[in-house]
């Protein structure tokens, strides 16, 4: 039995343009003063309403989270049109809002040596855009890695991620994508990261990428929430089995079939207490008013987080 084969047991044998851009929205700081956790918009759920960064940034302060995570490539495109950086910066300090993360997409984790040189370096300009926004982290999932990737090198590339994240001042994430062949367990996850060696490396856990790369959720009671700062929220409905659904059938918190009292329970128990990003790609949902879908998603996610029943005395 090999390494991936040996990790990915360990933990699945456990288991199983509307009219808002018109308003003047005053800032609001959402802490929750019952909730051991952030709230933070993840802006894939409001991505199809292609609205600009700054008005993602006003619907996520209206709204009522305390933090956003943004996608790097709408933050350059905001760039590339003229806008100003330390402006932006600003704006979403005024509002109350944090950067919790960004999303990125570098492909550090490509076996080809050439190829991931050249990621490095997009991955450096990366860190360094979230760096600039005033944000501290940014996702680090297994883009680009086609086929299995042995466990040992990709601890390497990841060590390598995080020295380069260290000069910049920005954290990457291991993110967990439940449809790569790279990274799709919790026990690879757990076992890359742990291989680094190194004290800043964490995990970027996501409700629906455990379910679909076939893990059980119990598996999430092997992590020290101490080194999870992010954690995406969503559900995932009945009817569609693991090799069917896909990022499209996401739902909102509370809504699907997963054990939400209990991830949350797990995740409180382990020490997590950073922010809880709601991440969909509902196409329903793109068609709606985009605040109302950040209202919806944010209420869903306290109510979650509520009944959980956390014993947080």
């Amino acid at each position: 039995m090999n390494r991936r084969s040996f990790a990915a047991l360990g933990l699945s044998g456990i288991i199983a343009t509307s009219d808002w851009t018109r308003r003047n929205p005053t800032p609001i700081v959402a802490v929750d003063e019952k909730s051991p956790f952030r709230f933070c918009l993840n802006t894939s759920t409001i991505r199809g309403q292609n609205l600009s960064i700054l008005e993602e940034v006003k619907i996520a302060a209206e709204a009522g989270y305390s933090g956003i995570e943004p996608w790097i490539g709408k933050i350059r495109k905001f760039v590339d049109q003229g806008g100003n950086i330390r402006n932006l910066k600003s704006q979403i300090a005024d509002l109350g809002l944090t950067i919790e993360s960004a999303i990125g997409f570098a492909n550090w984790i490509v076996d080809d040596d050439t190829a991931r040189e050249k990621a490095l370096v997009v991955a450096r300009k990366d860190m360094e855009l979230v760096a600039e926004l005033g944000g501290k982290r940014i996702a680090a999932p297994p883009a680009g890695g086609k086929g299995e990737v042995d466990l040992d090198s990709a601890a390497d590339r990841y060590r390598r991620l995080l020295e380069l994240g260290a000069e910049v001042g920005v954290v990457p994430q291991l993110e967990l994508w439940g449809h790569s062949q790279a990274i799709n367990r919790l026990g690879e996850l757990f076992y890359i990261a742990s291989e680094t060696g190194r004290e800043d490396a964490c995990l970027l856990p996501d409700v629906y990428h455990i379910y679909k790369g076939g893990s059980d959720f119990r598996g999430l009671k092997m992590f020290n929430g101490g080194q999870m700062h992010v954690f995406h929220l969503n559900d995932y409905p009945a009817d569609l089995a693991r090799d069917k659904i896909n990022d499209s059938d996401r739902v909102y918190p509370g809504d699907g079939v997963a054990p939400m009292s209990f991830i949350l329970k797990t995740l409180f128990e382990t020490g997590f207490r950073g922010a809880l990003s709601l991440e969909l790609f509902n196409r329903d949902l793109w068609e709606q008013d985009p605040l109302e879908v950040a209202k919806t998603g944010l209420a869903k996610m306290k109510a979650c987080v509520t009944n959980a029943e956390l014993d947080t005395l």
